[in-house]
């Protein structure tokens, strides 16, 4: 919040006045204070207009309610900010959307300073120092003058006070806990007395008294104290004592020395925790569930900084009532270079539950041995944060089953009986977003809602993350979050950015990262060099260069320790920042040499991969028989082409990923790789799914090869970026690419590239009309097909080739070049190649006028396009079926299977092919005599054919017109 220049001071722990300087300030009528009070009371924070109605009158709000608020608003601006000019001073009442927010310092208001006293007094006592902890309790209660709010009305001010008042006593009753265990019993009789007569519900503040009583040797008095508590309880609300005042007057009765106050050892809890809602019911839960066979044990695990603490700490807090023996806490240090000593910590937690120093075992076991007597039949809660091991946390576990624990680790604690594991993911993006807006300012947020949804997910919705950075906006109120945003996108400066005073999120990253032994250090760095957004096992052994086995071992050991995730079995990935950090750390202790060396292992690995699976989707394909490059790697096989398929499409990313990386890499061997790579993505076009990411990929290698002098890679990468063209209907653009494609590859000799360039681009010249060039291509490409021995790549040169006669009007030669090519695709075998074989043989019967034999053709493609799961060829096969069947005079048969095409080839976003199924299905209605039904279709072909510049939409115009 912005500090204003004028030493403004409020106090509302009693009843509300406001000074400047020295001088007391006239805060006008009781509404006029009471919207004073409301701004002060939401600290900082904006309330919008309504939100201010309702407060300050409640369900019967005056007629103008609003106008009559803005008047009070005004006049509370001429007290607060007297004299004050445009561009002068920061202003201190301002105006947000409709609504209005203070801009005070925090030590303006006295419930700000005692909230602030308390949070540091409960600080004070975890870390042990119990006479810090009552003079900070101390303080805070001296700044109360009264009855909270005194003098103001309506139902805001009531729950207000209501509260306020609750933090009193319950701080009260904290600081008298306080006195007890630094022994100041007798002093304090007298106050705890009149705390019990004012307050003679509060089982909490008889428990005080009985035992200030009993340990100033005056048992009498102190069963006096409950006999009279219980006589209360039930004549005013008809119930008996609850367990911890019950317990203790046995014990009173039975002359056993009385326990000690009840431990409440717990750290504050936080003030801002969002999100968890379903979460945190289940732990709950699991923490109070009744019967208990044994003691209930939780424990949650999760990277750093995902909020394991913060959950904890909430939950505790959530279910404290039903421990009415206290809390222990103790933070175990366990990504630490020193984690806490079991057995010291066991010494504290004696001290605690009231052994003397000088009663304390010597040994660990006798130690848990008296800890565990201590806790028997006690109903306490013990929150062990940051343990590192289950060997560090067993000691500390309680043995009765009245008792509870909950555990936090980055590590997965195994081996601890019946406990719970529950491993803790990031927030949700709302959660994330809900926890800027705490921080930060919701009028910040609703502000900017795009950049708002944007900051957490730069931050990978991990909590730490989310709040370093609405951290840094609260106290920079002049950034917007777009900046903000801006800044953080620069990967190179994320973590950098993720800092705020002494928090931030790479010394977290830091402090477990140290805990690693070398051979995981090593494998969190390299792993990092996976750009994809998971890592299979394989490709992990590859990178580490480790058999299988050893690689899963190291991987799971990085699970077991929150460093990795295993969304799946046999799967890996980090975290977003975590892998910017892993990264940071491979480039800072890793040399370059071994870094090369992996992602060469690595490039190697998914390119024999790449090629295993090929080769079973398109058995003899020419790709990846003409391959220059020997792998290193025998890669992933493959039992079945579904399972190789399967293996491309969900490796893309990380394929396209690692031809990136290997193309930008100076490594000079590296480009040839990712050249070769890049050809084997061909499975991943012909889906279409892939256009964007395989033309990025193939221009990085195109850059990279241009640079370093490489017209192999370059011509390789031209050819598969014509490809992508092809299939994206980009004929003039595939047409150019190709071209270069070929020249390169003439340089070099590379004869492969040769033939499937001029094959690609005799199918663009057909296409374009240009059907002498085109079969000038094809002859071009069967000889250079021959030259180096693909005859997969003749067989598919001969079957497109047969169209390009058909345009000729060589009909006989056509068809005998169509059967020809599929006849080598039956002899070489592949059901891929046999579909295409019989697809284009298929047209050509159906243009010589043979539309049975070319629906027997369009059928056995039709069959393997469906096995094959190739939508795209399905529907292309589908409008030449209704083509065939409607020269077969079957009008009504083909009319089903046109708009079968139609739907598959809408479905597969193949527009060229969705225009011609188009044109077919308004041909069919017009012999069916609907031609009205017939334009529709005809129109949408055109103008896609029109977008496409392809010579079919001259064609369509003319139908149109006539």
């Amino acid at each position: 919040m912005t500090t204003p220049a004028r030493p403004l001071r409020f106090s509302l722990l009693g009843p509300p006045r406001g000074w400047h300087g020295d001088r007391e300030l006239d805060l006008g009528s009781p509404q006029q204070r009471a919207l004073l009070v409301v701004l002060l009371l939401r600290e900082g924070r904006s309330a919008s207009a309504q939100e201010l109605v309702d407060a300050i009158w409640g369900e019967r709000p005056p007629n103008r309610a609003v106008g009559i608020l803005r008047t009070y608003a005004s006049r509370l601006r001429q007290i607060l900010e007297p004299g004050r000019s445009p561009g002068g001073a920061a202003a201190v009442l301002v105006t947000v959307a409709d609504g209005y927010e203070l801009r005070l310092p925090p030590e303006a208001l006295d419930v700000t300073a005692f909230e602030r006293d308390v949070t540091a007094a409960e600080r004070a006592r975890e870390a042990g120092r119990t006479a810090a902890a009552r003079e900070l309790l101390g303080s805070a209660l001296g700044l109360w003058r009264g009855e909270p709010l005194e003098g103001m009305a309506g139902p805001f001010a009531h729950a207000q006070r209501t509260r306020l008042s609750e933090r009193r006593i319950a701080a009260l009753e904290t600081r008298l806990e306080l006195d007890l265990e630094l022994g100041a019993h007798a002093e304090i009789i007298p106050e705890l007395t009149a705390l019990v007569a004012a307050h003679p519900l509060r089982e909490r503040a008889r428990c005080l008294l009985m035992l200030a009583l009993s340990q100033a040797g005056r048992r009498e008095d102190a069963l006096a104290v409950y006999a009279e508590a219980r006589r209360v309880l039930v004549d005013e609300l008809g119930i008996e004592p609850g367990p911890e005042l019950a317990e203790l007057h046995k014990r009173l009765q039975n002359k056993e020395p009385p326990k000690t106050a009840p431990v409440a050892q717990l750290p504050g809890d936080v003030a801002d925790f969002t999100g968890r809602g379903a979460l945190i019911e289940e732990l709950r839960g699991l923490l109070l569930s009744e019967p208990r066979q044994g003691v209930t044990m939780v424990a949650l695990s999760g990277t750093g900084g995902v909020g394991k603490t913060a959950l904890a700490l909430h939950v505790a807090h959530q279910a404290r009532a039903h421990f009415p023996d206290g809390q222990l806490y103790i933070d175990l240090r366990g990504t630490g270079e020193d984690p806490a000593d079991p057995r010291t910590v066991l010494g504290a937690f004696l001290q605690a539950l009231g052994v003397e120093h000088n009663a304390l075992p010597d040994s660990l076991s006798e130690r848990s041995a008296l800890y565990r007597t201590r806790l028997a039949e006690r109903r306490v809660l013990v929150l062990l944060d940051n343990a590192r091991d289950a060997e560090q946390v067993r000691p500390l576990l309680p043995g009765a089953a009245s008792c509870a624990v909950l555990l936090t680790s980055r590590a997965k604690l195994g081996g601890l009986g019946t406990a719970r594991l529950i491993d803790l993911d990031v927030l949700h993006p709302d959660e994330a977003v809900e926890l800027v807006a705490r921080i930060a300012g919701r009028h910040r947020v609703e502000a900017e809602p795009e950049a708002a949804a944007e900051l957490p997910l730069i931050c990978g919705y991990l909590p730490l993350a989310v709040r370093v950075v609405a951290a840094r906006l609260a106290a920079r109120p002049s950034w917007t979050l777009a900046s903000l945003v801006e800044r953080l996108a620069d990967r190179r400066r994320t973590l950098d950015e993720l800092r705020v005073a002494d928090l931030g999120v790479e010394s977290v990253f830091r402090l477990a990262y140290n805990q690693l032994d070398e051979p995981q250090r090593q494998a969190f760095r390299l792993l990092s060099l996976h750009e994809g957004p998971t890592i299979p096992l394989p490709a992990a052994a590859a990178l580490l260069g480790l058999p299988p086995l050893e690689a899963e071992d190291l991987c799971e050991s990085l699970v077991e320790v929150s460093l990795l995730r295993s969304p799946t079995d046999g799967r890996y990935r980090y975290h977003d920042l975590l892998g910017l950090y892993a990264r940071q750390r491979a480039e800072q202790d890793e040399p370059a040499d071994e870094r090369t060396s992996a992602l060469h292992r690595l490039a190697h690995f998914y390119l024999a991969t790449a090629r295993n699976a090929h080769l079973l989707v398109n058995p003899g394909d020419g790709r990846a028989h003409n391959a220059l490059l020997p792998s290193l790697s025998p890669g992933q096989h493959f039992e079945h082409w579904h399972q190789a398929r399967a293996w491309l499409l969900a490796e893309a990313p990380s394929l396209f990923a690692i031809i990136g990386q290997a193309a930008r890499n100076p490594a000079g061997d590296l480009l040839p790789l990712a050249a070769e790579l890049l050809l084997m993505t061909d499975v991943l076009v012909h889906t279409g799914g892939h256009a964007h990411e395989c033309e990025q990929a193939a221009y990085a290698v195109i850059d990279a090869a241009w640079e370093r002098h490489d017209p192999h890679s370059e011509g390789r990468a031209h050819l598969q970026l014509g490809w992508v063209y092809y299939y994206a209907d980009r004929v003039d653009d595939a047409t150019a690419v190709l071209r270069v494609a070929l020249r390169r590859a003439r340089e070099t000799g590379d004869t492969w590239t040769v033939a499937d360039a001029l094959d690609r681009l005799g199918s663009c010249a057909r296409i374009q009309g240009h059907v002498d060039r085109a079969i000038a291509y094809f002859t071009g490409a069967l000889d250079a097909f021959r030259e180096c021995g693909d005859r997969h790549g003749e067989a598919g040169a001969l079957s497109a080739m047969s169209r390009a006669l058909l345009k000729l009007g060589r009909r006989d030669e056509a068809v005998a070049v169509a059967e020809r090519g599929l006849a080598m695709h039956r002899e070489l075998g592949g059901a891929a190649h046999t579909g295409y074989g019989s697809y284009q043989l298929g047209i050509v019967l159906c243009a010589v006028d043979r539309p049975e034999e070319s629906l027997a053709r369009l059928t056995e493609a039709l069959e393997i396009f469906r096995s094959g799961e190739a939508r795209q060829w399905e529907g292309m096969a589908l409008f030449r079926m209704a083509e065939a069947r409607l020269k077969l005079g079957r009008p009504e048969e083909a009319l089903h299977a046109a708009r079968t095409a139609v739907r598959v080839l809408r479905d597969a976003g193949a527009r060229w092919a969705l225009a011609s199924a188009l044109g077919v299905l308004a041909d069919i209605l017009d012999v069916l005599g609907r031609p009205a039904e017939a334009r529709l279709p005809r129109l949408e072909a055109l103008k896609i054919f029109e977008r496409l510049h392809f010579p079919e939409a001259e064609i369509l115009r003319d139908r149109l017109a006539r």
